[in-house]
């Protein structure tokens, strides 16, 4: 029961991830880096893939949609994390919370099925090669993305409608560097039993259902492989990016979201959470460019081209 004294609260202050000066403004200069590198890195990626033709298939339309998801969802933390650590005043209003928690988490659970997709385009291209171009049609790619992100948006009104509509009265000090699920339920001063089975059981749809498709999308990829005579390797390569990939980010979300409230470490979590929401999203665009030739070639290409570009221009200034 709420105390009929207590006073709903209005904003929160976000305690963030550390209160030591000299260790703020060290953190500040490393987030800031990684942050850069993240927009810089999926941007770049982005248009890349929209401007180089041989990119125009399904495998590079999901790769953009993924770089999409980074940069929204990243951004939908990193930029008050940054302002918060030069910041005396860490307040956050109920709204802007709101508006936090429902993008991370609408952009985080389309990343999951993001990322299950690219498995079923990457075990079709080996195991069905010569039906590919049928198999993974544009309208049918374009269905598995528009129901990608509407499971995310799902999934995030639910979250936030259930997670919001609880009583904020004890205290407003939410401690981590952005609104999430355990931090809220446990300044709230109701009842989260519901929520915790909420937070549970959509989590766990979201990370098992996506998750189960990319392990058998791989397991019929190792059979298949495995009965090739050749070209095992090259097989094998087109799919080592997206599972180190899927590696990363399945790893710290199961830690962090499937598991008892009563086993959470608030303090040791907050840098679980800087991994998967700061790192991550910066590692994506390295994995995928940095071992992928057709990535490298069309960006060798891109380069080549400018540079070309401006050699012309200069040459008819001179003229």
């Amino acid at each position: 029961m709420v105390n009929e004294n207590s006073t709903t609260i209005t904003e929160f202050i976000l305690q963030g991830i550390s209160n030591d000066p000299g260790m703020k403004i060290l953190l500040f200069v490393v987030f800031l880096f990684i942050y850069l590198v993240n927009v810089v890195g999926n941007l770049g990626m982005i248009i890349l893939i929209t401007l180089d033709s041989h990119l125009h298939n399904p495998m590079y339309f999901f790769l953009w949609h993924l770089s999409f998801c980074d940069i929204c969802y990243s951004s939908a933390i990193a930029p008050r994390m940054l302002s918060d650590l030069l910041s005396e005043s860490r307040t956050i209003s109920f709204l802007e919370c709101t508006a936090q928690f429902y993008f991370t988490a609408a952009f985080g659970d389309a990343e999951c099925y993001i990322l299950a997709v690219m498995a079923y385009d990457r075990y079709v291209a080996i195991c069905n090669p010569l039906l590919y171009s049928t198999a993974m049609s544009k309208s049918l790619c374009i269905w598995l993305l528009l129901g990608s992100y509407i499971a995310g948006t799902t999934s995030a009104i639910i979250h936030t409608t259930a997670t919001f509509s609880l009583q904020f009265c004890s205290s407003n000090l939410i401690n981590h560097f952005f609104c999430d699920v355990p931090p809220l339920l446990a300044i709230t001063c109701s009842d989260t039993h519901i929520n915790e089975i909420l937070l549970f059981a959509f989590a766990g749809f979201v990370a098992m259902s996506s998750l189960s498709i990319i392990l058998l999308s791989y397991i019929f990829i190792l059979a298949a492989v495995l009965r090739m005579p050749s070209g095992s390797l090259k097989a094998f390569s087109t799919c080592g990016s997206h599972f180190t990939g899927v590696a990363l980010f399945y790893g710290t979300v199961i830690f962090m979201y499937l598991r008892p409230t009563s086993v959470y470490a608030l303090d040791q979590d907050k840098w679980a959470s800087v991994f998967y929401t700061v790192v991550i999203p910066m590692l994506n665009p390295l994995i995928y460019s940095l071992r992928n030739k057709d990535v490298k070639e069309a960006f060798r290409k891109l380069i080549n081209k400018k540079l070309n570009s401006h050699c012309i221009q200069i040459h008819h200034l001179l003229a």
